[in-house]
């Protein structure tokens, strides 16, 4: 059972999401997790002054992601910051060179998932999640979020991320705001969550 973690991370903040998301996988037995970030789009200079440098040195042992990694797990947990309620650029991009995925129904019955992260608590969280699953549900795949039985998103007593949409952070206007405890658990709890469906799935064929 292999689990795929593609995502892309500027400044840090989903990074250390899918880290707990693929703790959480690799906590159900036989779940092969592989974290993969897609293609950067910006040059350096532009990274530099974005103040995103030392971010992506702390990421440069990371595989690069591409499509063919895609075909080949049985499901995928995507990871990609905000950008005006959609998602970030670079994932845009990478996702739109998966034509030919499409073409051959390369990723139907695959489970796919999406985990998120904003600058303020409602900077388009939970828009950029079901937009991104726009994109799945086109390439066949079979959409988990985070079911409620994740209590952590129930409370009302602290600045939280986390939907049923999906895990999600929130990073601060500058990037100061690391991603809390809850938010983690919550992608920990989605990572375990994504690798049982996976498991239960496992042999299942379209047509």
């Amino acid at each position: 059972m292999k689990i795929l973690i593609a995502y892309y991370s500027m400044y840090g903040h989903i990074y250390q999401m899918v880290q707990a998301a693929a703790e959480g996988a690799r906590s159900v037995p036989g779940a092969q997790v592989t974290i993969k970030r897609v293609p950067e789009t910006l040059p350096a200079d532009v990274l530099a002054k974005m103040g995103a440098v030392e971010a992506q040195k702390a990421q440069a042992a990371v595989e690069v992601c591409t499509p063919e990694d895609l075909a080949a797990a049985d499901a995928i947990i995507f990871g990609t910051p905000t950008r005006f309620g959609n998602m970030c650029g670079q994932m845009r991009q990478f996702l739109d060179s998966t034509g030919g995925l499409w073409l051959k129904g390369a990723l139907a019955g695959k489970v796919g998932s999406v985990i998120a992260s904003s600058a303020t608590q409602h900077g388009g969280q939970e828009s950029t999640i079901l937009s991104f699953h726009t994109t799945l549900l086109h390439q066949g795949m079979v959409i988990a979020g985070l079911p409620y039985t994740f209590q952590g998103q129930m409370g009302v007593t602290e600045l939280t991320g986390c939907s049923p949409y999906g895990a999600s952070t929130i990073a601060g206007g500058q990037g100061e705001r690391l991603p809390s405890k809850n938010e983690l658990d919550g992608a920990r709890y989605q990572g375990r969550y994504v690798a049982r469906l996976a498991e239960r799935m496992a042999g299942f064929k379209i047509g």
